[in-house]
């Protein structure tokens, strides 16, 4: 059973955390690799639409 939020390698981080940019804060040039093993530009792709990038790391940091 996980452990609880505040416990373990699960606490809460002291001081100044930063988060990432604010939301409506233009990303810098993102090229990626896709599912597929494609390139992806973020800003040439989207074609001037808005966009959404999700990083993520597992549950357990």
């Amino acid at each position: 059973m996980p452990e609880p939020p505040g416990h373990g390698s699960r606490r809460i981080p002291r001081g100044d955390f930063p988060t990432g940019p604010e939301v409506g804060t233009r990303l810098p040039d993102i090229v990626a690799t896709d599912q597929a093993g494609r390139l992806v530009d973020v800003h040439a792709d989207r074609a001037g639409q808005p966009a959404v990038v999700v990083f993520y790391r597992s549950a357990v940091w």
